[in-house]
């Protein structure tokens, strides 16, 4: 199956002078999953809620300072191709070209809708992330875009202080209430109500009830519901709990989950590709088979490996954090560390992953539901 009818010339274009204000109205107006750059009419990158939340620049500045590049996906491409180049892009939407030519766009939500039937071969509990990040509900909201950003995500449930969940916070949350206050407040110099809007408590922003999920359901019905709710997420909770944290099952992990494959070589995920340097896919591979091999028990179906920049830099070098995490026929096994360059957070993470890889002992795989994924899959 190829996204041939699932892209659409349908998509919303900007010109990278084009101030923030300006595109920040767009998304509340139009409420499109992402937003095409152009400059002098040619491709230049595109802007998400995730770029813009992340921004704490004025409105005056321009497009082409916040837009992020995407991965140019041609017309006929496999569907599980462009849901890889997705999930590596760390990106929600990106350009479609037949031949040279801009066709228009295509969303991981079309690729989800379009492969929905096929998604009752997986449940939540194979692909949810169990190392979820939470804010308290007291908390300021400047704290909780702090921890968006350094924890890379667009999402955090919202604890008391017994840990009981209480809602959930997300960049739409934070952009919607930026740009409404914006229009109360009307123009001129602003910089007091910002400060005063990181000052508020977590708890005036967050939505609640939250919409949940629990482990055993499928994926299907999890989607079907992240789709009813306009939702990108569910927090995932224990089955006999509604009120603590298991986790976070997101769209991203979905897609992540259609690039499972038959074949016998190491299925390799790189989120935020583009800040590899002297590294290589074929390195990333080679050194964490390697590893692998050293417990030659364990059979690894799927590696993510992701790659996040932090501001500080040393001698024009960014600090980068990396994470690795196996799903393996002993379980999830993972590794993170950071450094400066690509290269070396990647070796730092790889040390840990070592580490946590001989430590895993007495665990029987289970192969049945990657057999019941593969099949259902292979029919795509």
């Amino acid at each position: 199956m190829d996204i041939t009818d699932i892209a659409t010339p349908d998509f919303v274009e900007v010109d990278a002078g084009k101030r923030l204000g300006k595109i920040r109205s767009i998304f509340e107006r139009e409420k499109p999953r992402g937003i095409v750059v152009t400059e002098d009419g040619v491709y230049a990158g595109v802007i998400g809620e995730k770029q813009l939340v992340r921004s704490r620049m004025e409105d005056d500045t321009k497009a082409s300072v916040v837009m992020k590049s995407a991965p140019r996906i041609d017309r006929h491409e496999d569907v599980r191709e462009a849901a890889r180049m997705l999930v590596e892009g760390d990106t929600k939407i990106a350009p479609v070209y037949e031949g040279e030519k801009l066709y228009g766009i295509v969303t991981g939500d079309a690729i989800l809708e379009a492969v929905i039937e096929n998604l009752d071969a997986i449940s939540v509990d194979d692909i949810y992330t169990e190392d979820v990040v939470t804010v308290g509900e007291k908390s300021h909201v400047g704290q909780a875009i702090n921890r968006l950003r350094e924890h890379g995500v667009s999402r955090l449930p919202v604890v008391d202080e017994d840990d009981t969940l209480e809602g959930i916070l997300t960049t739409h949350d934070i952009i919607d209430f930026v740009v409404r206050d914006a229009d109360r407040q009307g123009r001129g110099d602003r910089r007091g109500d910002i400060d005063r809007m990181l000052d508020l408590p977590v708890y005036d922003l967050m939505s609640a009830p939250v919409i949940t999920a629990q482990p055993g359901e499928l994926v299907r019905e999890v989607v079907e519901r992240m789709f009813e709710n306009d939702v990108s997420g569910l927090v995932v909770t224990p089955t006999d709990s509604d009120a603590a944290v298991s986790g976070i099952v997101t769209k991203t992990d979905v897609l992540r989950a259609l690039t499972f494959t038959e074949e016998r070589q190491m299925d390799v995920q790189i989120t935020n590709i583009d800040l590899l340097e002297t590294l290589s896919r074929e390195n990333i591979v080679e050194d964490i088979t390697q590893v692998v091999d050293k417990y030659q028990q364990m059979q690894v179906h799927h590696a993510h490996v992701r790659f996040h920049e932090h501001k500080e830099k040393l001698r024009g070098t960014p600090l980068i954090q990396c994470q690795i995490r196996l799903r393996t026929s002993h379980g999830q096994v993972a590794g993170s560390g950071e450094g400066y360059g690509s290269e070396h957070a990647f070796h730092v993470a790889l040390d840990k992953l070592e580490r946590n890889v001989l430590e895993v002992k007495g665990v029987n795989a289970d192969e049945r539901y990657r057999g019941q994924l593969v099949r259902k899959l292979g029919e795509l």
